[in-house]
């Protein structure tokens, strides 16, 4: 699978200029990193020129749980309906981010759908053992090797197991909500998450029929682990389109964790 890069410097033109290369497609799956912002101009500016060329049939969103949607609100709703019917959580996912993307979704008259599983049933799926033969061995340590290097090696090694199950089962219930989405012959079921999330074969891709015409698409900021992992020969199998961002401000994420966890 071949992997193309964007250039962050021509970040108005990169949808347009590159994402035909993805179409036609059945499902497209974007992974972004949260907090970048070109990363969100890109999904807003992806889901306009899905609807203009009227292939999108629905977005859905991992950052809205399963059972919220905005089907029965018109084109013209207000943010302020569209976030009460999405149940949107303002403290997890800061809505100026994704209402851009989300609102030209609604104007478009596409349905934006929840994607991900519900907190109460995450806390069910840390037990659940057979969530470990959801994936190839190989995936699984390398999903376990995730959550390690996510948690900056914080964890307890017995938690890693648990966390894992949860990070399975919400990319399997990501997978589902895909196949419920309407999809009328011809067009495209977009869902947006954390890159981690789209990549095969240890994300939502590994959850979905092999008949399904998926497509990955990687938003990824410069200098970041996953820019690195994505560029490398084996990491050209996991995305057919990456993109690049402009690195960011030095963050120190482990350092922000660490105070988060001396404070709980």
């Amino acid at each position: 699978m071949a992997t193309l890069l964007g250039c962050a410097s021509s970040s108005s033109d990169l949808p347009a200029r590159q994402l035909s290369s993805l179409l036609p497609a059945d499902v497209l799956l974007l992974g972004e990193q949260h907090d970048a912002p070109a990363h969100h101009q890109w999904e807003r500016q992806v889901v306009e020129l899905l609807a203009v060329q009227n292939r999108l049939s629905a977005l859905l969103l991992e950052m809205v749980d399963q059972g919220h949607d905005t089907r029965g609100l018109p084109r013209n709703a207000k943010e302020a309906q569209v976030k009460q019917a999405l149940q949107w959580n303002d403290a997890g996912w800061p809505w100026a981010d994704y209402a851009p993307a989300i609102m030209a979704a609604v104007e478009a008259g596409v349905p934006v759908l929840g994607a991900n599983l519900p907190r109460e049933r995450q806390r069910h799926a840390m037990k659940d053992l057979s969530l470990d033969m959801r994936l190839l061995q190989p995936a699984l340590e390398r999903q376990r090797a995730a959550i390690r290097d996510s948690h900056c090696g914080l964890l307890d090694e017995a938690q890693v197991a648990p966390m894992t199950r949860i990070q399975i089962a919400r990319d399997l219930a990501m997978a589902q909500a895909v196949l419920k989405a309407p999809r009328p012959p011809g067009r495209t079921v977009l869902l947006l998450a954390g890159a981690g999330h789209v990549l095969r074969p240890v994300g939502i891709p590994a959850h979905l029929p092999d008949e399904l015409n998926t497509r990955v698409l990687v938003a990824a900021v410069e200098g970041s682990p996953i820019a690195a992992d994505l560029r490398s020969p084996s990491g050209s199998q996991e995305t057919d389109l990456l993109w690049i961002s402009p690195r960011q401000t030095d963050r120190d994420h482990c350092s922000e964790l660490r105070q988060r966890m001396r404070l709980n």
